[in-house]
């Protein structure tokens, strides 16, 4: 019958509903397929659908205490003790063999230490504050957070030296940034005049009685000496119960000062100068965030409007953006040079790297693409746009803004100042530091990197990467392995190597020389830092009875 019917052209309707079932449940598998992804796995889906994301864009979920990944910190992150890197506890289940783990171990640890050590204790024949002062130390800060971190320090040595009662300093409100904090609410005011009271007296504001006393406004020559305020600036007391510092930045020279008075320098940046208790443990918390998945290096990225404006660096921008920048510094008035040659800037290294070319540094430097980049930076000038050629080598790049809700950044977003901060304490905190730029936090980073124990610091030559980026501009090199030999091989001796600071350039004179050298808090090494057995040789001369802890013990100065 069913031969019959099939001769006939007759369809059989149980294969036409086989046929219907087998349709279905095809359709229904692709769909699903297409579905699970999508609902089970949003994350992995997005990344990838998209190929890469950008740190202004996609949403980080922030890891929790207990999930998976994140490690539980049995410590606590200290700025006065080197922590067994994290990447070391990353390698514990390769083979050491294996050639790949020689070049993740290079990419991430850090130079020989040497047996160096901090040493900041004052020595035998140093002696607390007098009873009573010749009168009162007021100081106008400048600058932005670090320039004003390293001028505080300073007025706290000069006001030890010109025998006077610090006030604590008032902060700078009418910068470029224009941040309206005061001092207590980016530094934590009570440790830092009880920190010190064995070295200066500090008091919160001035004694109601001389609220309106007549007051001498000096601004203290740069980079000065011992004999500049001991001469000059002490003989004010005769007159006046009040001297005011009209600007604190680079007041103090970088060297031939006591012995004494740079080791209160280290005493102050690295333990007196804490961070407010709510910006140290958010700074904590993104620490965490960051170090829960390994490794991470933390670029300072000073691709910033406010920075290239007062550069002049204007390679890479468009004639909008470059009349933009021309404007503002034209406009600013405590920025003397008006008129700036871009290009002669950028040729002698004096200029920032753009995105793009760092990304090409860390690539030649052997980063792989899943490298962890947290930006230190406040907003990048001309966005995606400039970001692309770093994205398009690392995307996974991260900040304060990806790996924090809005919530939690809402305290500090409208102050540049307090978001400066934590980028201060991720940076410290990081595996590698890498700034793209010199300038008062990349130097400020570095110091303090150095002082807890010489922690990786790649710092970029950027007169001799020009030089080969203009290479490749005109197609004399390429990006891959020549290139990559290059910039390893000038960069060999630039990643935070134990040294003794250096000194002015060869064949410069007058305040150039003082220009040239480099700074105090960028490597405070040698009167702050000594080899091991130096050390316990310097310990056992302290003068019994002072209160004064070592930044090398237990009680150290912690993000909590």
């Amino acid at each position: 019958m069913l031969r019959q019917a099939r001769s006939q052209g007759v369809k059989d309707p149980s294969a036409g509903t086989m046929v219907r079932v087998l349709w279905f449940a095809g359709y229904l598998t692709i769909a699903l397929g297409a579905l699970l992804p999508t609902f089970l796995l949003p994350e992995a889906w997005s990344i990838l659908h998209s190929g890469h994301h950008y740190l202004l864009d996609v949403p980080i979920m922030l890891p929790k205490r207990g999930d998976f990944g994140v490690q539980t910190r049995t410590g606590e992150l200290s700025w006065r003790q080197e922590l067994l890197p994290l990447h070391l506890s990353q390698f514990e289940n390769l083979d050491i063999h294996t050639p790949q783990f020689k070049v993740d171990q290079k990419l991430w640890k850090a130079q020989p230490n040497q047996g160096f050590v901090p040493c900041t204790e004052p020595s035998s024949s140093y002696a607390g504050p007098p009873v009573k002062t010749r009168g009162y130390l007021m100081v106008s800060s400048n600058g932005g957070l670090n320039q004003m971190r390293a001028g505080i320090c300073d007025m706290v040595a000069v006001a030890r030296l010109i025998n006077a009662t610090l006030v604590v300093p008032e902060l700078d409100k009418r910068s470029f940034w224009q941040d309206s904090s005061n001092f207590s609410d980016i530094f934590n005011v009570d440790h830092f005049i009880e920190s010190l009271k064995g070295d200066v007296p500090i008091v919160k504001r001035l004694p109601k009685a001389l609220y309106h006393h007549p007051k001498v406004v000096k601004q203290f020559r740069s980079w000065s000496s011992v004999k500049y305020y001991e001469e000059d600036i002490v003989h004010l007391w005769q007159n006046h119960k009040i001297i005011k510092a009209a600007k604190s930045d680079s007041r103090l020279a970088n060297n031939n000062l006591p012995l004494d008075i740079q080791k209160l320098r280290c005493r102050v940046s690295y333990d007196a100068l804490r961070f407010a208790p709510k910006i140290e443990a958010f700074g904590k918390k993104l620490v965490e965030r960051m170090r829960s998945n390994g490794p991470y290096i933390a670029l300072h990225l000073r691709y910033e409007k406010d920075m290239l404006a007062f550069s002049g660096c204007t390679y890479g921008l468009n004639k909008t953006e470059a009349l933009e920048l021309t404007t503002i510094r034209q406009n600013t008035p405590h920025w003397r040079i008006k008129k700036i040659n871009g290009t002669d800037q950028r040729s002698r290294g004096f200029c920032p790297l753009t995105p793009t070319e760092v990304g090409i540094f860390l690539h030649a430097l052997g980063y792989p693409e899943s490298t962890r980049i947290y930006i230190a930076a406040g907003e990048i000038y001309g966005g995606h746009k400039q970001m692309a050629g770093l994205v398009a080598r690392f995307p996974h790049l991260m900040s304060k803004e990806t790996i924090s809700t809005v919530e939690e950044l809402a305290p500090f977003a409208k102050h540049a100042s307090q978001m400066a901060a934590l980028d201060y304490i991720v940076s410290v905190e990081s595996d590698v530091f890498v700034p793209s730029y010199s300038g008062n936090m990349a130097r400020a980073v570095e110091g303090h990197r150095r002082f807890l124990g010489h922690r990786k610091t790649i710092s970029p030559d950027r007169k001799q990467l020009v030089a080969l980026y203009d290479k490749l501009d005109r197609g004399d090199l390429q990006e891959g392995p020549e290139l990559a030999i290059l910039i390893n091989e000038i960069h060999q001796k630039r990643q935070g190597t134990p040294r003794k600071r250096k000194g002015p350039l060869k064949g410069t004179k007058g305040w150039d020389r003082f220009r040239t050298e480099e700074a105090f808090y960028t490597n405070p090494n040698p009167e702050c830092l000594c080899v091991q057995s130096q050390h316990v040789e310097k310990t056992s001369e302290i003068v019994e009875g002072r209160s004064t802890k070592s930044f090398s013990s237990s009680t150290t100065t912690k993000l909590d």
